[in-house]
């Protein structure tokens, strides 16, 4: 008979109660599909392996804490088992899963073999009436399922070197590819270390190693505990509490399944930029700036959004601008598609040139912020593809434009959410024919920039070391390509100026330009050029005809405004301020300033 379920429970277990025996009942474990992949590096693997060999090195006959599992336990559907279902410590104890194996395979005694083997798996008993029956089972993929029947289960599956290389050259499953080399990783550390006997450190490990666990019956006291122990400080993502939260609120099993594995396979895929994804969904919903975290945002401003009523001094409720569940999930399938478009080679159907892709890697250079990346998205939630590249001419003008023109991050990020609410303003104005709706959107006066400021700064403005100088020297580029191909930009570049910061006193330099001259003009934007690779400075202040020769003719192959910049066979202040003039009616045509 299953002793009835408390509320909520906590204490600690040994290691040989967690894989056991514990208040006079087998503990059995679930990784449902809601759960991250299992991510464990190397070194989180070994560390475990060196934390336990360490107290049992010194601490012999103490209890040693291994950390927290957090776990939802309900009764199976026969009513036969109690399954904890995990919701925080599945990495920590996957891998102890997987270390009861390693540990079978390389001890010869047979007594440690069984109680490895009952620590695993449940053998059948048809005489009892008892199922075959994993210790740990994975929801997460049926892959994975495999790989545990596999290579966890059978006595020796763990001496499958090269099976399990190839499984992490060849295979598509994170958690697969994952478990593979931390199985390596474990065996070859214990082969490393002939020090530590095998027999010792289980017996320590299955006698002196403990976790805590907390449990409850009720699966949003669980996810409660979850989220408290976040804001406690485990390291959990802002997506995978944003996850749990949403998978409670599909009641169909089949679909809270597929959501789960379309979670893991975006996560996967966009690894630690997800909650930046998530947060430019956000942004669309929200159109402010953030303020909170992005686990309250979601909380307080999308699903229970609140309205400050001055008078009265309260605030009520306003109507949710997302539903927990399937609505959140569809939601993000939609953005997410959107986002390919932009950003995973889904988008060649733009245009006959890659001025499209090409404008999009600019906007993506590391120099400048991604808050441009929201409106495009609704862009073309709202209106398709059509006129998209004007949209991100317009966008990106504005958006470069006030970072130029020194606005502030505040009004920069407000300017972004305004364009937000005037795409949605214009699609739901039922006054304005469908067909004008983009041309009315792109002449709005949304898009204004501050042009003296602007103009100032690139005319006039000491551009060098600026946070803005590498994107308007790569937006050079760009206007001076003809995009006639996508772009390969060099993953490390530099500026440099044609005329040098420090010239030899004997140099043509300092005969072709005065101190007060060279002062004015040596950091504005007609001296600077764009190099690959990082600058070397004997070569740098080299005469313009040896500089040209020996440094920039090899450093600037993939730089078309640069390339045409050293064209000329000398550079005086003339053909300095003739360049100079050139880039500017370049930008001020690019910019549409009159």
């Amino acid at each position: 008979m299953i002793s009835p379920l408390k509320q909520i429970e906590s204490g600690k277990m040994f290691i040989q109660n967690v894989f056991g025996n514990y208040n006079n009942h087998e503990m059995w474990y679930k990784i449902p599909e809601y759960q991250r992949p299992y991510v464990w590096e190397d070194d989180q693997v070994i560390a475990l392996l060196e934390d336990i060999a360490s107290a049992q090195q010194f601490t012999q006959d103490s209890e040693y804490f291994l950390g927290s599992i957090v776990f939802h336990s309900k009764l199976s559907e026969n009513k036969q088992y109690r399954d904890n279902e995990l919701l925080d410590g599945q990495q920590r104890l996957t891998t102890l899963y997987m270390l009861m194996a390693i540990i079978r395979d390389l001890s010869e005694d047979e007594d440690l073999k069984k109680t490895c083997r009952d620590a695993i798996f449940q053998k059948e008993n048809k005489f009892k009436g008892i199922p075959e029956r994993m210790r740990l089972t994975f929801d997460i993929r049926d892959e994975v399922k495999d790989f545990a029947e596999e290579y966890i289960k059978i006595d020796g599956s763990t001496l499958r070197k090269e099976q399990l290389l190839s499984l992490i050259a060849n295979g598509l499953d994170i958690n697969i590819k994952n478990m593979a080399k931390a199985i390596i990783t474990m065996r070859e550390w214990f082969l490393k270390n002939q020090a530590v006997n095998v027999e010792d450190f289980f017996i320590h490990l299955m006698n002196n190693v403990l976790l805590i666990f907390v449990s409850s019956q009720e699966l949003d006291d669980a996810f409660r505990l979850f989220t408290v122990l976040n804001d406690r400080g485990v390291k959990l993502r802002n997506s995978d509490i944003l996850k749990a939260e949403n998978l409670k609120f599909v009641d169909d099993d089949a679909k809270r399944k597929n959501y789960a594995v379309f979670w893991e396979e975006l996560e996967g895929e966009l690894q630690e930029d997800f909650d930046q994804f998530l947060s430019y969904i956000r942004t669309i919903l929200v159109k402010d700036k953030a303020r909170l975290s992005l686990l309250k945002e979601f909380e307080q401003n999308i699903y229970f959004p609140k309205e400050y009523i001055r008078e009265t001094k309260q605030s009520i409720p306003k109507k949710p601008l997302l539903t927990k569940g399937v609505d959140t999930f569809e939601y993000i399938k939609k953005y997410k598609r959107h986002y390919d478009f932009l950003f995973n080679n889904a988008n060649s159907s733009i245009g006959s040139t890659f001025e499209f892709e090409n404008l999009i890697a600019l906007l993506q250079d590391n120099s400048i912020a991604d808050i441009w990346i929201p409106p495009v998205l609704c862009f073309r939630e709202s209106f398709g593809d059509s006129e998209i590249f004007k949209f991100l001419k317009k966008l990106d003008n504005k958006f470069s434009a006030d970072l130029i023109a020194g606005e502030s991050p505040t009004y920069r990020i407000e300017s972004m959410n305004n364009i937000i609410k005037e795409i949605e303003a214009v699609k739901n104005n039922s006054n304005i024919l469908p067909e004008d709706k983009i041309s009315a959107l792109l002449s709005s006066d949304i898009f204004n920039f501050n042009q003296i400021a602007f103009l100032n700064e690139i005319q006039t403005g000491q551009i060098y070391k600026r946070k803005f100088a590498r994107y308007i020297l790569l937006k050079l580029d760009y206007l001076n390509s003809g995009n006639t191909q996508k772009w390969n930009t060099p993953s490390k570049i530099s500026i440099e100026h044609v005329l040098p910061q420090n010239p030899a006193l004997n140099s043509q330099w300092n005969k072709d330009f005065t101190v007060d001259q060279k002062n004015e003009w040596l950091n504005r934007l007609g001296n600077l050029v764009l190099i690959s690779r990082v600058k070397n400075s004997s070569l740098s202040n080299l005469d313009y005809e040896a500089k040209k020769k020996k440094y920039f003719d090899t450093k600037m192959d993939v730089f078309p405004n640069s390339l045409k910049m050293i064209q000329s066979k000398e550079w005086t202040l003339e053909t300095l301020k003739t360049n100079h003039k050139r880039v500017i009616d370049q930008l001020k045509l690019h910019y549409d300033i009159k």
